[in-house]
């Protein structure tokens, strides 16, 4: 049986071996030793810097601002997020009022990042007064999107709804012009039909 001590060591290895800012979770390092011997790893590792909780079960290896100064830069609700479906083998996509705050439909940064997903729903507790939310959904098509940007804007007006307005259809016409055509013509027929038409319409401009 591996002790305490040589566990550490093999920690410290795996996360030597990781970019800055990569996040991990205690499942993956099964290898190294027992669930006891792991947890008491972190512990110290977290306790020395070398690594970051993020959240109950979610930790990092820092990545640190040289430029500004600003130290230890935390992983953002998106990237934790896609590493908990990349484990769990699941597929999200950011919705509500957080899709509106990526796409710069909104200033507000809601508290939690809501996700659809086909995985199980749950939150996650991030820092103080901030969380991830899964929601999950049957609608299996808003997976199918070949380009993320569209998918996200789909989602954004969804969001909305029919009022959209020409002012926020002019933020989103930045993102739009980023989509290929190949992936427009493809992804407009996962649309909702009034999303679909709005679109083809505006393009038409």
């Amino acid at each position: 049986m591996q002790t305490t001590n040589s566990t550490y060591q093999q920690l410290e290895e795996r996360v030597g071996q990781m970019a800055d800012g990569e996040i991990f979770f205690p499942d993956g390092l099964s290898d190294l030793g027992t669930s006891d011997a792991i947890r008491s790893a972190l512990v110290r590792m977290c306790r020395s810097g070398k690594i970051v909780r993020v959240a109950q079960g979610i930790y990092c290896k820092p990545k640190v601002d040289t430029k500004w100064g600003l130290g230890v830069l935390m992983p953002g609700l998106r990237d934790i997020a896609k590493a908990i479906a990349k484990r769990d083998r699941v597929q999200i996509v950011p919705c509500d009022d957080y899709v509106l705050n990526i796409l710069g439909l909104s200033t507000q940064v809601p508290a939690n990042a809501v996700f659809l997903t086909n995985g199980s729903p749950r939150l996650i507790k991030v820092g103080e007064g901030q969380g991830i939310l899964f929601q999950h959904t049957s609608e299996m098509r808003i997976f199918a999107y070949q380009s993320e940007l569209m998918q996200f804007i789909v989602m954004a007006m969804r969001t909305i709804g029919e009022g959209i307005t020409d002012e926020q259809m002019q933020i989103l016409d930045k993102h739009l012009q980023q989509v290929s055509d190949e992936e427009f013509k493809t992804d407009i027929n996962l649309a909702p039909v009034w999303v679909r038409n709005r679109l083809n319409a505006w393009k038409r401009r």
